[in-house]
């Protein structure tokens, strides 16, 4: 019998994902981005799923070593870099490539005297102001690259777009013209467009693209499903009805009292809450399928369990299957009831939820 909550992976729609990236970039090549446990639909399941990535983009080290001890061999770039020589010393174990993004990586770069022995990424701020180096630095920090014996040659250069998501806002064409203009002088192969980027602007495209939430059928866009775009959701969040009792008008439901029932409610409780993953703040009227029939979550989701009206659904029973997200549910419709972002609640699935692939059901 599966788990109170489960979540099922479509690993087979991986292929599918990933070749819509291919269609949008033809002339690209693909570092898918896998980072965070896969966006929790697990490190090793997606790098396996995704055997034809020319390269692998992982935040932290550990994650990267992680892949090598698995027996990945394609190329890996840790998001992050390093920040201390223990770091640099796994880079360098573990052959994994370093994105530089800072004056102290910098300076213990020039510190070594080893030949060519590890591939970096330089990074260009253009806007997002968070990892890289500023368009003023950038041509001396590059330089100063070139003259480090333990970086491997060519340089390969990125940015990272903050409003792609936006295809409205303009400061998307800011950036890629802030990267392209001072790269200027400067050779070497370069990266800008995340998935947003690679659906939503096509100037971003460039010789690497490093798609990311459309790898797992979510859509980069707030306006729009995975599904509209024609990619194929991984992710199915499941549990089941456990108990069914009576409301009367006027009594209460789950902490502090919050939903007052206006009418005699047949109410489910469905065991699952944000202890597994599912968003604490899913507003009264979140969408939850039973037996495949929406119904509406009343009350606060609690750590283990959410309630729901059955008052639609006369013969639902203890027992029967709930699908929080999944076919006929999509995952960005929840991230609008809970006011966050699909990315937050696929990351956010804990480790009591047992994954299953697909695969195993056939």
């Amino acid at each position: 019998m599966n788990p109170a909550a489960y979540a099922i992976l479509n690993l087979e729609a991986v292929a599918h994902n990933f070749q819509k990236v291919r269609e949008a970039a033809p002339r690209s090549k693909i570092m898918a981005v896998i980072k965070g446990n896969g966006y929790g639909h697990g490190l090793l399941a997606m790098a396996g799923a995704l055997p034809h990535a020319d390269a692998f983009a992982v935040a932290r080290v550990d994650e990267g070593i992680r892949l090598r001890k698995a027996g990945i061999k394609n190329r890996i770039v840790v998001l992050e870099g390093f920040t201390a020589t223990q770091e640099l010393e796994a880079l360098l174990i573990y052959q994994l490539d370093a994105l530089v993004h800072s004056f102290t990586q910098l300076d213990i770069f020039e510190q070594r005297t080893e030949r060519a022995q590890i591939a970096v990424w330089l990074k260009m701020d253009t806007g997002m102001n968070r990892l890289g180096f500023k368009l003023h630095d950038f041509h001396a920090v590059y330089q100063r690259l070139q003259q480090c014996s333990i970086i491997k040659r060519p340089i390969r250069l990125m940015t990272h777009l903050a409003s792609a998501d936006d295809r409205q806002d303009p400061m998307t064409l800011v950036q890629i013209e802030r990267f392209n203009s001072t790269l200027q002088g400067i050779s070497g192969e370069r990266s800008i467009a995340n998935s947003a980027g690679i659906l939503g602007w096509q100037h971003a495209l460039a010789d690497w693209v490093r798609p990311g939430i459309m790898l797992y059928g979510i859509s980069p866009f707030p306006e729009q499903t995975g599904e509209q775009l024609g990619l194929k959701p991984i992710m199915a969040l499941h549990s089941r009805l456990i108990a069914v009792k009576p409301i009367a008008q006027g009594e209460t439901v789950g902490y502090a009292g919050s939903w007052v029932c206006e009418q005699a409610t047949r109410l489910g409780v469905v065991a699952i809450g944000y202890g597994d993953g599912y968003p604490r703040y899913a507003k009264v009227g979140t969408p939850v399928l039973i037996n495949g029939q929406r119904v509406p979550l009343i009350g606060r989701v609690s750590m283990d369990m959410i309630t729901v009206d059955l008052n639609s659904l006369p013969d639902a029973k203890p027992g029967d299957p709930v699908t929080l997200w999944g076919e006929g549910l999509a995952v960005e419709e929840i991230a609008q009831w809970a006011d966050t972002i699909p990315y937050t609640l696929v990351c956010g699935i804990t480790q009591r939820v047992r994954q299953i692939d697909s695969a195993w059901l056939k």
